[in-house]
């Protein structure tokens, strides 16, 4: 990250986990200045190789050989974690040879590995080019352990990391049972005698006893508030009177309305979206104020998600996306001097949704950040409450997004689709 080895980072985040050997294993996205994006196949050559290297290289060839092949699984070992319970390896190796990189059609490129005769015996195996996981040798000389590289092209690869970050701890269920706990009539209580428990290992602990950063982002996220008018959230403690919460300086401000605010007082502010205001500005939560950003740290700004089901909330967020600079909620809903009734007309009438478009954009939105379980409950309320008009058409356009989770353990998954009326099954 200092020294540019790659080149120059603009933005990254990565989350460590516990594996069941204990060991800590960190998952890294690395995302590049236009300047140093890989774009082509022979870039991809220059950072990642997935071939055993020269033999010239005796320290980096011993490196590979001992931290980066794959298996030996499949036929050669059928009782490999990756291949036990199936008819092949769930990662899909030995991979074909490949005299040339080329961008596949799945998140990961396919890289070259050429049929150059490079053989090595790996755990009573003779493996070759087909196994060796991608690495860059750089990283891997340097670090001297299982390090893999790949070039993320796809939103698939950044939703393969963020699943790792909010998937939770690992959970081993324990049954107790205790011989004779039986009622009268035989039958065993099971849910007493069921118990959850989390996997700490003794690293993790020690991990956490050191307040070692388990994830982290850069550069950071402000996370700002969507709500209708006087419908914000205020923080109480319970024994407070509700009487003196209201009466406390400034309850009635939010972040979005002191953005209202501050595009009122200072026309300069108005070319500015809701959404881009924290990469110039910084919130102030004690005085409840948007206020000039004096130092050079860039924040990213997201308005928090609404579901296309809680209406108005949703056309609000629409409108905040696309129209910089209103001074009040009747800003956003005035077109050309009229007032509409609405944030749903005023939507329209901008030209932002148009019949089922909305229905689309959402599901779009989603897709970048949700798990494919979730786009299908998604899907199924969008045709119990939002009534669209063609839901084959909608269905047909993002079945593959809904059906990645079948797509990972089956290259060729076959589904059944049902629609009838508003009810639909995957």
């Amino acid at each position: 990250m200092e020294n540019d080895i790659h080149g120059k980072v603009r933005a990254y985040v990565y989350v460590v986990e516990f594996q069941k050997r204990g060991l800590p294993y960190a998952h890294w996205l690395l995302i590049m200045k236009r300047k140093y994006k890989i774009t082509c196949p022979e870039q991809y050559n220059l950072l990642i190789s997935a071939e055993l290297p020269n033999k010239k290289y005796p320290e980096l060839y011993k490196m590979v050989t001992k931290h980066m092949m794959h298996g030996p699984c499949g036929v050669l070992n059928p009782n490999c974690p990756c291949t036990k319970g199936r008819t092949s390896c769930k990662n899909r190796y030995p991979q074909p040879f490949c005299d040339s990189t080329s961008q596949g059609k799945d998140s990961y490129p396919v890289y070259r590995r050429r049929d150059d005769g490079r053989k090595e015996m790996i755990r009573g195996h003779t493996l070759d080019n087909q196994w060796v996981v991608p690495y860059n040798p750089y990283m891997l000389r340097t670090f001297n352990c299982h390090i893999n590289v790949e070039a993320c092209t796809n939103i698939k690869s950044v939703k393969y990391l963020f699943k790792y970050i909010y998937k939770g701890h690992d959970r081993a269920s324990v049954a107790v049972r205790k011989a004779g706990k039986k009622d009268d009539k035989g039958n065993v209580d099971e849910i007493t005698q069921y118990k959850e428990a989390r996997w700490v290992t003794p690293p993790e602990a020690m991990w956490r006893i050191y307040g070692f950063d388990l994830s982290k982002n850069h550069p950071p996220v402000e996370q700002l508030q969507l709500h209708l008018q006087d419908m914000h959230m205020v923080i109480m403690n319970k024994q407070d009177k509700v009487e003196r919460v209201i009466k406390r300086p400034r309850v009635e401000e939010s972040m979005l309305t002191a953005y209202f605010d501050y595009n009122r007082i200072h026309p300069e502010a108005r070319e500015i979206l809701y959404r881009d205001f924290p990469e110039h500005f910084t919130w102030n939560s004690t005085d409840k104020v948007w206020q000039p950003r004096k130092n050079a740290v860039y924040k990213v700004g997201r308005l928090v998600s609404a579901h296309l089901e809680e209406g108005e909330r949703y056309f609000l967020r629409v409108l905040l996306n696309h129209v910089a600079g209103p001074t009040a909620y009747m800003d956003l809903k005035t077109i050309d001097g009229v007032l509409l009734p609405s944030f749903r007309e005023a939507a329209e009438m901008r030209g932002l949704i148009e019949e089922d478009n909305t229905l689309d954009e959402c599901l779009n939105e989603n897709s970048l950040f949700q798990m494919p379980s979730s786009l299908r409950r998604l899907f199924a309320t969008i045709l119990v409450f939002c009534e669209p008009n063609d839901v084959s058409a909608l269905r047909t356009k993002h079945l593959d997004a809904m059906s990645e989770d079948y797509k990972r353990d089956n290259p060729n998954p076959t589904l059944v689709e049902q629609t009838s009326g508003k009810c639909c099954n995957l």
